[in-house]
């Protein structure tokens, strides 16, 4: 299944959610919401150290699970490490600053921000991932040309009458498909309909 949609930039910069957490926004930790606020304090600590928090984007309410690791695409465990790029706890004594790489609602982004180690507030905003969404886009690329290799393949094979109408209707498509150079309007659809299927109205995937 695909993870990102066709044109992620366009759709960053023009989507009214993604426009309004580029700016800075008002965050909370929201982790042990039912625990003493000093031990919260210890389990921010702790798990910004382990390398992940719950973090809600306060005006949007928009819960996200944030992973603060390098390599976070990585399938690999020893790829993906906690370093001082992602957990700043030197910067400032009364903050940790924070970074996150996920993809939302089909598009890689970063989360950067800070939360106060005290108040568990603080302010953070997302910003388009250009790198990563080239190599996601690769891939989908790669994943749509496998769904049309698979149509050319399909009317390769010998139909029965039974089976007439479908082929043509699959021949149209596959030939609809492929008579417009580079991304065309079936494409977009193939991939937004299978993003649809694959994930919620709105999703933070981790890469």
């Amino acid at each position: 299944m695909p993870r990102v949609v066709p044109d992620q930039r366009e759709k960053f910069e023009n989507d009214e959610l993604f426009r309004k957490l580029s700016r800075e926004s008002e965050v909370r930790y929201t982790g042990y919401r039912d625990r003493p606020i000093d031990e919260r304090r210890i389990r921010l600590q702790e798990d910004c150290r382990d390398g992940h928090a719950d973090v809600v984007f306060v005006n949007s309410g928009i819960n996200l699970q944030l992973l603060f690791e390098t390599n976070s695409w990585s399938s690999r465990p020893e790829d993906r490490l906690v370093s001082r790029e992602f957990v700043d706890f030197e910067r400032d004594q009364d903050k940790v600053f924070l970074k996150s790489q996920f993809i939302m609602n089909g598009v890689c982004v970063i989360w950067r921000g800070w939360i106060d180690l005290q108040r568990l507030d603080g302010t953070a905003h997302l910003e388009y991932d250009d790198d990563r969404a080239q190599i996601e886009d690769a891939m989908l690329r790669d994943q749509i040309e496998q769904y049309n290799q698979r149509l050319r393949d399909y009317d390769d094979q010998p139909r029965d009458r039974y089976h007439h109408h479908h082929h043509h209707h699959q021949h149209h498509h596959q030939h609809h498909i492929r008579s417009h150079p580079g991304q065309t309007v079936d494409e977009a659809e193939v991939a937004q309909a299978l993003l649809d299927i694959s994930t919620p109205a709105t999703t933070a995937t981790t890469l």
